[in-house]
């Protein structure tokens, strides 16, 4: 009858088996933590913004509650941040600037601290195989030195096939652990920056600036066509400046 898994597991890592498992649970679970939070995060569920953005109305009490209860519901971190920011509303635009950027720093901090448990263990599990090799290998010429007969070259190889299966499980649990751990801290540093560049433009539509929600989200067309409409109303307004004082001269 064979043996379950585990038992087997156990046999060949020695006594660094239950150390290994234990950091390959605590990395599967902040690997399924952080991939739940990436699913939490997903651009969809901030489609309130592109509608905001899209209406460009002012910043009236009104909106500013209906924006409050539109986002009550919402779970993403921008939902939390933009709930915060009209919360503020009241306040200076310096002094939501810096409410808001206390709050970035925070979420920032949370959405690093698993990431560096998972760095650690990436560094620890290739050491901790290591040792196991050592050990093992220390365990084999024992039982070497204690045989009578001739040292086989099977005898070796298993030994040496136990001994290396420590090191293997530790290059196994870290190569995943330090790759996600490098990719997810880029995901975690682009989404605050994201967040903290819309809070940014929230904040300046709270001060009545109909058209920040728009930028950095207009084409070349849009931008053109908002240059052309500037300049055409520059030089109305300076033509009938003109008219106004010719007008003035000859009366």
């Amino acid at each position: 009858m064979s043996q379950p898994l585990y038992q087997q597991l156990i046999e060949q890592l020695g006594y660094l088996a239950w150390p290994l498992f234990i950091c390959a649970f605590i990395s599967l679970m902040i690997i399924l933590e952080r991939l739940a939070l990436m699913l939490f995060e997903l651009p969809k569920r901030d489609a309130w913004l592109a509608d905001l953005r899209q209406q460009a109305r002012s910043a009236t009490p009104e909106q500013r509650q209906e924006l409050m209860t539109q986002i009550s519901q919402g779970r993403s971190m921008l939902a939390k941040g933009t709930a915060l920011l009209l919360s503020h509303a009241e306040q200076s635009r310096a002094m939501r600037e810096e409410i808001v950027s206390l709050w970035l720093v925070k979420q920032k901090y949370k959405l690093l601290s698993g990431l560096k448990i998972l760095h650690i263990i990436g560094v620890i599990t290739p050491l901790l195989g290591l040792l196991g090799t050592v050990l093992g290998l220390i365990e084999m010429f024992e039982q070497l030195g204690l045989s009578d007969g001739p040292v086989t070259p099977s005898q070796l190889a298993s030994g040496l096939g136990l001994a290396m299966n420590t090191t293997a499980a530790g290059l196994i649990i870290a190569v995943p652990a330090i790759t996600l751990a490098h990719l997810f801290t880029l995901w975690a540093e682009r989404r605050c920056n994201k967040i903290a560049h819309a809070l940014n433009l929230l904040n300046l539509w709270l001060d009545g600036f109909d058209q920040a929600l728009s930028i950095g989200s207009d084409s070349a067309a849009q931008l053109c066509a908002k240059a052309a409409t500037c300049k055409d109303a520059s030089c109305h307004n300076q033509n009938e400046s003109q008219f106004t004082q010719a007008a003035g001269s000859t009366s």
